[in-house]
């Protein structure tokens, strides 16, 4: 008899003897006919049930903590499964060449109409101009290209990804020059991602959707880009070159300010989660201790 079981069994008296086939070696548990068999087992298979609850518990903790990788690629249709460089990506995509998670196709499609990527149609509401057009093909290169995403990566059930990005912290400069540039256009939805007539193939407004200038249903810059895209962005109160933002666009020349980025908040992220995760284990252990009391 190991050391670790003769204090068990010092500990828990009689009843320990009870439970034949519930410690086996240091660390293992068992369940055995015997043990169902025996006298003990009104106390055994509620510890056994309330164990497993406890597993279960542990599991989903886990699962539900984000993403903290580092140059990464999203589980997504048109993602490479790694980041790597790339000969040339076209124009608004280029700053992402020298590692990205989207091919020269996919950076090509991003700046189509109706493309074969999301079979998304921009002028939904007549003719948008090119000028204002160009935000959103610089969105769509940074969720597509962008490998430092990580810290922000959810898991989802969708047909087209299994995960998407969530309150990617924006510099506060990008937001009011797009909503400067887009403000003579028109839309019919304050929620891009959902809730289109897409019968037709593409995206189209919903009957009851009326088209209207783009203040109507984004009065300020702040809900244009954080309710876009279901919140796959929030607007921060960082600057570029703060270190604390993702910067939506950049010069390559100037390099990828959006690995610091990502960095940081990743470093944040896992100073956290270890911390949770001795929280986590305190509570098992002293679980267990309440259990084999």
């Amino acid at each position: 008899m190991g050391q670790p079981e003769m204090c068990l069994r010092r500990r828990l008296g009689r009843s320990f003897w009870n439970l034949p086939c519930l410690w086996t070696r240091p660390g293992k548990f068992r369940l055995s006919q015997e043990l169902i068999n025996t006298s003990g087992t009104a106390m055994a298979l509620p510890m056994t049930t309330q164990l497993l609850l406890l597993l279960v518990w542990v599991a989903a903790v886990q699962a539900a903590l984000p993403r903290t990788d580092l140059n990464v690629c999203m589980d997504a249709k048109h993602h490479k499964q790694k980041p790597g460089p790339e000969d040339t990506l076209h124009e608004q995509c280029n700053p992402w060449k020298e590692n990205s998670c989207c091919s020269l196709t996919t950076s090509q499609e991003a700046h189509k109409d109706i493309s074969h990527l999301y079979r998304f149609n921009w002028d939904h509401c007549g003719r948008m101009e090119a000028i204002r057009k160009r935000h959103f093909i610089q969105d769509t290169c940074l969720c597509e290209c962008s490998p430092n995403l990580g810290p922000w990566i959810q898991q989802v059930d969708q047909s087209w990804s299994k995960e998407r990005i969530l309150d990617v912290p924006l510099c506060k400069e990008d937001c009011p020059c797009r909503w400067e540039d887009c403000h003579p256009s028109y839309t019919c939805k304050t929620n891009w991602h959902k809730g289109w007539n897409c019968t037709s193939g593409f995206n189209q407004c919903p009957v009851e959707a009326a088209c209207r200038p783009f203040d109507f249903y984004f009065p300020t810059p702040e809900a244009l880009c954080n309710e876009i895209w279901s919140h796959s962005y929030k607007v921060s109160n960082y600057s570029r070159g703060s270190g604390r933002c993702i910067q939506m666009w950049f010069d390559l020349a100037q390099g990828n300010p959006n690995e610091e980025v990502a960095r940081f908040y990743a470093e944040a992220m896992n100073r956290a989660g270890l911390g949770g995760a001795c929280s986590l284990l305190l509570c098992l252990a002293l679980t267990l201790l309440w259990l084999l009391s």
